[in-house]
């Protein structure tokens, strides 16, 4: 089977990245001085996990890290360049991209119709779990502080995580139940069945 990106899906993926760039309008909010903004594009990375599939929304995630690494202030607070991939945040930026990839893959095992619960399931484990564990490792490096230090900080985002992951997994299954054929299906792929360009419908 052919590995190739179709032109829907090249277009999918801009989108999404554009979409990534736009939660950055919302700004970045620093509680208590920390040294990780607070932003709505979190928002953005799971979503486009969790409506693209795995391969797809990490390749949204891609499109915009490299804009952003270009120099274009896509970042919330108008940030942009490679000094961002050099700060606290680098790894929570670096930690979006595997966190797309986990959500849509694990999305992407559901084969009965889209679950809410098991959307919630993925992007609590890709949107959160997954860019936690780039994140926090990084920002105890850049900032000189103990492992357990940065992670007690990171707490501090987890609310507003866990909302943004319901959020995400309620867009994606009113999303999924509107185009049943828009997320690439494992066992299609598997079976040797079209994936990406041109997806099968869920099982019943």
């Amino acid at each position: 089977m052919s590995r190739r990106l179709a032109a829907r899906d090249l277009a999918l993926v801009a989108v999404f990245a554009a979409l990534i760039a736009a939660f950055g309008l919302f700004g970045a909010f620093y509680p208590f001085g920390t040294s990780v903004p607070i932003t709505a594009q979190t928002l953005g990375v799971m979503l486009a996990g969790s409506i693209l599939g795995g391969r797809r929304g990490a390749l949204a995630v891609v499109v915009f890290l490299l804009l952003v690494a270009a120099g274009l202030p896509l970042l919330a607070g108008g940030r942009g360049g490679l000094g961002v991939f050099t700060g606290a945040s680098a790894g929570y930026l670096v930690g979006w991209v595997p966190g797309a990839y986990v959500t849509g893959r694990i999305v992407e095992l559901w084969r009965r119709g889209f679950a809410l619960v098991w959307a919630l399931i993925a992007n609590v484990v890709g949107g959160i779990v997954v860019i936690y564990a780039f994140g926090v490792p990084v920002v105890a490096k850049v900032t000189d502080v103990s492992l357990l230090h940065a992670l007690d900080a990171a707490t501090l985002f987890l609310p507003g995580d866990l909302i943004k992951a319901t959020v995400a997994a309620v867009i994606a299954s009113g999303v999924h139940r509107g185009y049943p054929v828009l997320l690439p299906r494992r066992d299609a792929e598997r079976d040797g069945a079209p994936g990406n360009g041109a997806e099968t419908a869920p099982r019943p």
